[in-house]
């Protein structure tokens, strides 16, 4: 019985105090997240480095986190999400100011409008902005009669108002003269291209004689080569014969 208790005694001295183990492996457990977490926001910004070190603090002391930003946020920060942002939203595109002779063609495109309408002309004159630039496009009755290129006296109106108008800018004036596929049948002219150039210099002389300076004004004859519709009908070979009045945007 001595013999056993002796033993037991001696077991017992043997026995180490391993009770430190416990602290040891939470201080490891820590430092292993403390890695993890470093390596993982190895991009992070100042302030979230700031905000994950306190919350290490807080664990290892016991201190209490004041920031109102403390742990490890995802949220990203201010600079971060203005940056995202800015990437996000398309560049604004400038539209430059229209230039001079823009607001004077638009200025003149809308008189010549207003005259149209109200002398109820939509039906021999037509208007439209090209990239030439104002086009003007009279049918031919309103200023010959059939087969010539003298200017009625009834077409005087309406080009005096043309004249006045094509003065308010200083661009060039090109004036073309159109005609349908049907062959010319008189002494006076051997082609639509003759008869169309014919009625083109008629209408630039009218305007040369109000003076118009010359050397705004030039003229062309297409013939019936750049018709407008197939020459099928009469009222689509009514509309290829035309004069243009283009007032040129500059080159």
């Amino acid at each position: 019985m001595r013999k056993l208790r002796k033993k037991f005694e001696e077991e017992h001295e043997e026995h180490f105090d391993e009770s430190w183990l416990i602290p040891y492996a939470d201080i490891l457990t820590l430092l292993l997240a403390l890695f993890i977490v470093l390596f993982a926001s190895s991009t992070v910004d100042k302030a979230k480095y700031e905000s994950i070190m306190e919350s290490f603090k807080s664990e290892l002391t016991g201190t209490k986190i004041e920031t109102h930003n403390a742990g490890l946020s995802v949220s990203p920060s201010e600079k971060e999400s203005d940056e995202k942002t800015a990437k996000e939203q398309p560049a604004k595109e400038t539209v430059p100011a229209p230039s001079k002779e823009e607001i004077e063609l638009n200025q003149l495109k809308a008189q010549l409008t207003k005259y149209i309408e109200d002398n109820h002309l939509q039906a021999v004159i037509t208007l439209q902005d090209t990239k030439r630039g104002v086009e003007i496009s009279l049918k031919d009755v309103i200023l010959f009669d059939p087969g010539k290129a003298e200017l009625k006296s009834s077409s005087f109106k309406t080009l005096n108002v043309l004249v006045g108008l094509s003065k308010t800018v200083s661009n060039p004036v090109s004036i073309e003269g159109h005609t349908d596929n049907v062959p010319i049948k008189n002494a006076a002219y051997t082609s639509n291209w003759e008869l169309s150039s014919a009625r083109a210099v008629s209408v630039l002389h009218f305007f040369e004689s109000k003076n118009v300076a010359k050397s705004r004004l030039q003229f062309v004859g297409y013939g019936e080569y750049q018709p407008l519709f197939p020459n099928d009908t009469k009222a689509h070979k009514q509309a290829n014969r035309r004069v243009n009045i283009v007032i040129l945007r500059k080159v």
